[in-house]
């Protein structure tokens, strides 16, 4: 059920938004509190970060198959659903005493994160005008940004304060009251009747379904190539160690502008937008091993600002392409959005190896280098896909119209 109204449902997304922030957060804090964390479970650092390795694995194996034989199931209840198990994961954390039992707990989570990203965007299309679409997801996916800049970093303090398992408590809760809040502002969506069943394979087929579920891992490849080895790279060139929780924040705030100028122009000028911003991300990332030899004294503030570059970009390019595998997905958009959550998982992992080889056989300064490529290979899939996969918004379209027929 769609909405008729040109109101935005802002408490909906909002709550959207808040579960978003979670699922984040949810990911990323044992990176954070791995030294409290192995201490605790007497195993290694090295182990200990299989909480989050872990994590993304079970998301690969299990969002496709799940998010199938989950599709009848109404949208509003299996968010809800979702985020309590959100909850009893991060409570569970931080209450089991043997490590395999966290790595068990932390699984629940992984399969709850995947379904989540699989069902979210779909939700969001059917409670919104179509019209509003791009400004509605810009609103719930500033969830993810706030969650880098402010959610790991916060839940990282709160655990050096209290103790790693009371910041998964903390967590845990919040789960619990993001649940209520979503019974009482979600509206239902039901599956339409004569919807087609979810078909991966049908929607593959879809033009421009290829093109999108190729790119956009390729963008987040080449940010969590670099991303991942952020602090190899800045103590090569010499940067002070406060630099690197600094980038990160810079990283997450630029995120939250590139939402920002997505929400403004992704129902109305998408393609050229993102063509801009894929080659300010190529740009910035390709410029940062200069820094320190060219401009040493300001070495500190144009990293800060080739970072603002570079998050805002992401930041923006996450909405420009949630909106265009929606609208190449057509009536197997659930389908082919469920796609993009796998291969968008797998350009992470393979992003973070491939920052890793860069690491090991070029060394650190060459890592943003390396990272430009698969940045460059989606440019030009961006280029090539203007037909189906990345077209032109209606004020691009208006725009040719007038300049072809103006004498």
């Amino acid at each position: 059920m769609t909405s008729q109204s040109n109101r935005l449902p802002v408490g909906a997304l909002i709550v959207l938004a808040a579960i978003g922030f979670t699922a984040i957060t949810t990911e990323l804090l044992p990176s954070g509190l791995l030294p409290q964390i192995s201490a605790d479970f007497r195993v290694s650092e090295a182990t200990a970060g299989y909480l989050t390795a872990g994590y993304a694995a079970i998301i690969v194996v299990t969002v496709i198959p799940l998010s199938l034989l989950l599709s009848r199931v109404p949208r509003h209840y299996l968010l809800i659903a979702l985020i309590l198990f959100f909850a009893a994961s991060n409570a569970l954390v931080a209450i089991v005493s043997d490590f395999g039992a966290a790595m068990g707990s932390r699984v629940v989570g992984g399969i709850a994160h995947g379904l989540l990203w699989s069902a979210m965007a779909p939700f969001v299309a059917r409670i919104v005008p179509a019209h509003k679409v791009g400004k509605a997801l810009a609103i719930v996916f500033s969830g993810n940004s706030l969650g880098l800049a402010i959610g790991a970093p916060v839940g990282t303090a709160l655990g050096n304060i209290v103790g790693w398992r009371a910041a998964f408590l903390v967590l845990a809760a919040s789960g619990v009251v993001l649940a209520l809040l979503a019974v009482w502002l979600l509206p239902p969506v039901r599956r339409i009747p004569d919807a087609p069943h979810p078909s991966i394979r049908k929607a593959i087929g879809q033009p421009g379904v290829k093109t999108v579920a190729v790119g956009w891992p390729l963008m987040l490849m080449a940010h969590f190539a670099l991303f991942t080895y952020i602090a190899p790279f800045l103590r090569e060139v010499r940067l002070p160690d406060f630099s690197i929780p600094l980038s990160i924040s810079v990283l997450g705030v630029a995120g939250l502008v590139g939402i920002w100028i997505a929400g403004i122009t992704v129902d109305s000028r998408p393609r050229r937008w993102l063509l801009i911003t894929v080659a300010g991300v190529v740009v910035s990332v390709s410029l940062l091993p200069l820094v320190g030899s060219v401009l040493p004294a300001l070495a500190l503030p144009v990293t800060l600002v080739l970072m603002l570059v570079w998050g805002t970009g992401i930041g923006a390019m996450g909405i420009y392409n949630q909106s265009a595998i929606l609208r190449a997905g057509g009536e197997y958009r659930d389908a082919a959005n469920g796609l993009t959550v796998l291969t968008i998982q797998i350009g992470i992992m393979i992003g973070a190896m491939f920052g890793a080889a860069a690491l090991t056989l070029a060394g650190p300064l060459l890592i943003p280098i390396a990272a430009a490529v698969p940045a460059v290979v989606a440019f030009v899939l961006i280029l090539a896909g203007r037909r189906h996969a990345y077209p032109p918004g209606p004020k691009e379209r208006q725009a040719t119209l007038a300049e072809a027929t103006s004498p």
